[in-house]
């Protein structure tokens, strides 16, 4: 067997991992599993790639490849070491403008290397002609998307969305434009063209992502993961390489579904997120505002004590006070007390698809006590208490109250028909979307403030023991003597 055969074979082998990959990280049970095929996957594709290239290379183009690689693994183990679960958003967000711009690059090498292949083409070189702008249109679009997105999600800029006049024009322009200019290049090969086609598509992706508000920021990192995977099946057709072409196509299918998925969850149109909030006008952030009435962490855990029900509701703010440890502590310590504790998870809480539930799971908690919010929400009118921590805008009534707020018609956690409702903030500043939050100001509602990790363990240290609890341990302890 040949050297092209057997990396053929290798990047058949890799791409089933990576299917196996996808079907593991379905479910919580099966997500390290999963995890790890795609990991074994990705390594192998890499092997077989540059022993492939390698083979009959010189030697300075395996110095070439050998220091690409240190390099990128390098960089890759630095920032894996240095990385905040509450910095994976934008992180990702930047491994998706790497994609793209590799994409491009990829577009452009096939058109300064096709000449002298063209004319073996034959009929298919007008289809060869099309994979270039192609592959370069949907690259540059992925590129500056991506990178409006992390700069979004990094606060570097603001998260609110860009209404420029005529945005809708200008979209659906450049995407007639690039329709244009894909045939205009197959008739002619014009360089110029491939360059208008490249700069169209930076400003289109600039402006795409520039359009949509914070509030529709997990979805869109969830589209741009699409737009990176169609992106690489685009490489894939110019390169001649198997797998690119199947690894796009699984990346750009799953997330296209996971978009479609997130957007039914936030009553958004699907066309209208991925065309840059196409047909949405901008309306109106401010909302209700009133008296709200602050609580303490020892009338908390008196409160939680008499309970006999809680659900704790989490967002991104736990994340950055990296409370899910102390968290999981007092979810131990009430279930000792015989009170039935339960999480509810909003499919948008955080700034990436299953945010809340990779942080629970890292500080241990019980996969069946993790529930979604249409699994959840019929219970709140009997529940004792609710523990928001950090969520904001997912726990919002003028979502369904407020039809002139930005996320009206968007699905939330009815938090508020609890008996209790304690909401952890650090002060009264609106949510990511910028939407003020009426539930702060309802009479069932006490605002504790302050560090959430910080007032979860204080909660803790002042919960009482459960009964019985301290006479076994008392037990136990002279026994042990």
């Amino acid at each position: 067997m040949n050297v092209d055969a057997l990396a053929q074979a290798a990047y058949i082998v890799a791409a089933l991992l990576f299917i196996l990959s996808l079907a593991g990280l379905s479910k919580h049970e099966t997500s390290r599993m999963g995890s790890a095929f795609g990991i074994i996957g990705m390594a192998l594709a890499l092997a077989a790639t540059i022993w492939y290239t390698l083979t009959g290379s010189t030697l300075a183009v395996a110095g070439l490849i050998a220091v690409a690689v240190l390099l990128g693994a390098i960089i890759g183990l630095l920032k894996a070491r240095s990385v905040q679960m509450t910095e994976l958003p934008e992180l990702i967000a930047l491994l998706h403008s790497l994609v793209g711009l590799a994409a491009t690059g990829v577009g452009w090498n096939g058109y300064l290397q096709y000449k002298d292949i063209r004319a073996s083409l034959g009929q298919m070189a007008g289809v060869h002609d099309a994979e270039i702008l192609i592959g370069v249109f949907i690259g540059a679009v992925t590129f500056t998307g991506s990178i409006v997105a992390y700069l979004k999600l990094s606060g570097k800029i603001k998260s609110a969305p860009l209404m420029l006049p005529g945005k809708d024009v200008l979209n659906l322009g450049a995407i007639v434009a690039f329709i244009g200019l894909t045939v205009a290049f197959v008739l002619t090969q014009n360089v110029w063209l491939l360059v208008a086609a490249t700069v169209i598509a930076l400003a289109l992706g600039w402006h795409l992502v520039a359009a949509i508000g914070g509030g529709d920021m997990p979805v869109v990192v969830s589209m741009l993961n699409s737009y990176s995977g169609w992106a690489a099946a685009a490489s894939g057709f110019l390169l001649n390489n198997n797998l690119l072409i199947i690894t796009g196509a699984l990346v750009g299918s799953s997330g296209a579904y996971l978009s479609y998925i997130m957007c039914k969850a936030m009553n958004r149109s699907f066309f209208s997120v991925i065309m840059g909030g196409f047909g949405i006008e901008a309306r109106s952030a401010g909302g209700p505002e009133g008296e709200h009435r602050e609580t303490s962490a020892e009338d908390v855990a008196e409160l939680l004590a008499d309970a006999e029900s809680v659900i704790i509701t989490p967002g991104y703010g736990m994340a950055v006070a990296q409370a899910q440890y102390p968290v999981a502590d007092l979810v131990a310590k009430l279930t000792a007390r015989g009170v039935n504790v339960r999480f509810g998870v909003h499919p948008v809480a955080g700034r990436l698809p299953g945010h809340m539930n990779v942080l629970l799971a890292e500080a241990k908690v019980p996969y069946d006590v993790v529930l979604e919010m249409e699994e959840i929400n019929d219970d709140f009118p009997r529940t004792s208490v609710v523990l928001v921590i950090g969520a904001n805008d997912t726990v919002n009534p003028a979502a369904i109250d407020d039809a002139t707020s930005p996320i009206a018609g968007m699905p939330v956690l009815h938090v508020w028909e609890a008996e209790h409702v304690i909401v952890f903030k650090r002060s009264m500043a609106v949510g990511y979307a910028g939407v003020q939050n009426p539930l702060f100001f309802h009479e069932n509602t006490q605002m504790l403030f302050g560090d959430a990790k910080e007032r979860v363990e204080d909660i803790v240290r002042a919960l009482p023991e459960a009964p019985g609890s301290g006479a076994r341990g008392s037990r136990q302890t002279a026994s042990v003597g």
